[in-house]
């Protein structure tokens, strides 16, 4: 059986704006890792979130016991305590409006169902969590890279 752990992140400079993820996976038995990344020219900081998680999973091949790490509380409390609830109401949010996002949750939700199991860990970001923060500098390079290609100019200390 193949563990992995993915540490997830996205960013976005301005909301919507510029934007992009990364993931590492990690091989628990080699230590061997594989980077996944992607950009954005306009999007939302939820979005690319949940992009990265999505790339991560979908970067296996189906039949892995996965541990997810990210800091979003978004995608961890979507996907382990809001969906059911969500898809009980026919994708409505506890309010009766439609779920945000709600094609990236399916996808998701689809790519979680892939494996044999997937369990989701809350880190805090810029904690000095390791992989957190290699996958926060990935994503944050990505959305750079996605704010350039728009030519949009970038201050990162504005944000």
């Amino acid at each position: 059986m193949r563990h992995i752990t993915i540490a997830f992140d996205g960013a976005c400079k301005g909301n919507p704006g510029p934007g992009g993820y990364g993931a590492i996976l990690v091989n628990e038995r080699t230590g061997a890792e594989k980077i996944v990344k992607g950009r954005e020219a306009a999007t939302t900081n939820n979005k690319m979130e949940l992009s990265a998680a999505i790339a991560g999973l979908n970067a296996l091949r189906p039949g892995a016991v996965v541990t997810m790490l990210g800091d979003s509380r978004y995608v961890v409390q979507g996907i382990t305590e809001w969906l059911p609830g969500w898809k009980a109401r026919g994708w409505k949010a506890a309010g009766g409006k439609p779920v945000a996002n709600v094609e990236l949750w399916q996808a998701l939700e689809a790519a979680v169902a892939r494996h044999e199991s997937v369990t989701w860990e809350w880190v805090k970001g810029h904690a000095g969590h390791g992989l957190n923060e290699r996958v926060d500098e990935i994503a944050s390079r990505e959305a750079e890279r996605a704010g350039a290609k728009s030519g949009r100019e970038l201050s990162w200390r504005s944000y």
